[in-house]
């Protein structure tokens, strides 16, 4: 067990690793209430009234009423083609008025939901990143909310440091995952030292990461289940970003992928990278092994669960939420609310 802290990191849930239970706002934030939490994040949200001004501030006094510090903001800000901007600036406009109204203190964003997702060049991307950041500058600024960029599949740590900078990292910050680096060949913990200035909340989500003919092979697991040292993490996350909420985000029922590295054409996308951080990365690689415990693999990508498994799904999701809170307050020393507690 892990040695408790004097004042250790407050812990919450993304609530996107529910979301084949469908749970309307309400419930997810009366089940983070249940489960001894301190905050939420609210993530992509199934609720039918998601984007209704009078369900904002419902949401608001719920969370306010239960003692739940709560997070929120939409989905990937960039746009496909160029002709797109004005869209995805407006949406983004949207999204801050939303995060201000529950109480936000941040808006979340993703740039894309991978590298190949760009349709430009990164360096493109990138820009128009900085691009759309800058034009919302004073809606952040009026409504007392800053952006919050998710380390996503799309854009190495160092890569995102300069749209944080360029953008201007006074109203705009970093959204820390640990599940999603190692799909760019990043170890999490060059991610977070990399951005540690810019972070301003966290989840956690453990991954196996192993070798395999054509590079290397990664998937997601329940937390404290994978090869990513959380202890580590969490640790040196505290001392870099002591004031940060960390959420419980586990997404899992997906098979293995494979990351190509091996195969010439795989970097043709990471022209600039850097030999010192991939070799952290391999060094985790050949650690690591593939998952040994028990999992459905139905939650795939692009297509509805099959109601044959929609059932073990739900069960899944839940159980790997539960199992992870467990791991977070038990073995990481992380939360408070659940300490005091009857």
């Amino acid at each position: 067990m892990c040695a408790m802290l004097e004042s250790p990191l407050p812990l919450g849930y993304n609530t996107y690793c529910l979301r084949a239970l469908r749970w309307p706002d309400s419930r997810h934030l009366d089940f983070a209430s249940q489960q001894k939490l301190d905050a939420i994040f609210l993530q992509d949200s199934l609720d039918p009234r998601k984007m209704d001004p009078a369900h904002w501030a419902e949401v608001k006094s719920q969370a306010q009423r239960l003692g739940l510090h709560l997070e929120t903001g939409g989905g990937g800000i960039l746009p496909k083609k160029a002709d797109g901007l004005d869209a995805s600036i407006a949406a983004l406009r949207k999204q801050i008025e939303r995060a201000a109204a529950m109480g936000s203190p941040y808006v979340r964003g993703v740039l894309a939901s991978d590298r190949a997702s760009f349709g430009v060049p990164v360096e493109q991307a990138m820009e128009w990143a900085v691009k759309i950041l800058r034009a919302v500058r004073p809606e952040l600024s009026g409504r007392g909310v800053k952006a919050i960029i998710e380390v996503h599949k799309d854009l190495q740590a160092w890569e995102l440091r300069q749209v944080i900078e360029a953008a201007g990292k006074d109203l705009v910050g970093v959204y820390m995952d640990t599940g999603n680096p190692v799909f760019v060949l990043e170890h999490p913990m060059t991610t977070l030292e990399t951005l540690a200035p810019y972070i301003e909340s966290a989840h956690l989500r453990d991954s196996v990461v192993y070798e395999h003919p054509r590079g290397v092979a990664v998937q997601w697991v329940p937390l404290g289940e994978g090869c990513v040292d959380f202890k580590a993490i969490t640790t040196r996350l505290a001392e870099v970003c002591p004031k940060v909420h960390v959420y419980n985000k586990p997404i899992t029922g997906r098979p293995p992928a494979v990351i190509p590295y091996l195969e010439p054409g795989y970097w043709k996308s990471f022209p600039q990278a850097r030999a010192g951080e991939l070799a952290k990365f391999l060094d985790l690689a050949r650690k690591g092994r593939p998952f040994e415990g028990h999992m459905v693999i139905e939650d795939l990508q692009g297509r509805q669960t099959p109601e044959q498994f929609l059932a073990a799904v739900q069960f899944q999701q839940k159980d790997h939420v539960e199992r992870g809170l467990e791991y977070a307050k038990k073995t990481l020393g992380l939360g408070r609310r659940w300490r005091t507690a009857a």
